[in-house]
């Protein structure tokens, strides 16, 4: 793979690309289900990610991942616990996995990526942080909006039922909130 082809984020990274395995997914398609313990950590080249949980058998979407984010379920991955949520393809999609065992290898020998991973967890616990609080004070029209203005590419992308569970509301009330526009 020449310098220009790599799909890692920078130098440091792409020392380390033998560590992963590259694969091809079909839309739709679990990488890990709802109380299964998380071994693999995947980087996205390609395609669209979505975590959901299962509550009392309604769907809800909580997060969606785009090209160069990494998902995994951390705490799981981290602590060996069921994961609370199923990470799951929405479009075909490229991703890059790695096993927990060679991830730990590259924090243990690359403090540049321990950083950087570091970074990423504290942005993740912001935007954890950020959803949480809509959910609480902003009605689904705000809520609809803020997601239009922060992440278009959601809306672009990603099927009309997801984006109504990830807002927490149906379909038909996100329709009449499009229609509002």
């Amino acid at each position: 793979m020449s310098k220009q082809d790599t799909i890692f984020p920078g130098d440091e990274w792409e020392k380390f690309s033998h560590l992963f395995k590259r694969q091809e997914i079909p839309a739709r398609r679990t990488l890990l289900r709802e109380g299964q313990i998380s071994k693999t950590g995947y980087y996205i080249e390609k395609g669209c990610i979505r975590s959901w949980f299962n509550n009392n058998g309604k769907d809800i979407t909580f997060q969606f991942f785009f090209e160069g984010e990494a998902v995994s379920s951390v705490e799981s991955f981290r602590t060996n616990q069921p994961s609370l949520f199923t990470i799951e393809s929405i479009e075909p999609s490229i991703v890059h996995s790695i096993s927990k065992k060679d991830f730990q290898f590259i924090t243990d020998h690359s403090p540049v990526i321990k950083n950087e991973i570091e970074e990423q967890v504290f942005h993740r616990l912001i935007f954890y942080q950020r959803l949480f609080l809509s959910r609480i004070k902003d009605n689904p029209q705000k809520r609809y909006e803020e997601l239009l203005k922060q992440r278009p590419e959601i809306i672009q992308r990603i099927p009309q039922h997801y984006i109504a569970s990830y807002l927490g509301i149906t379909p038909v009330s996100l329709s009449r909130i499009r229609n509002r526009r």
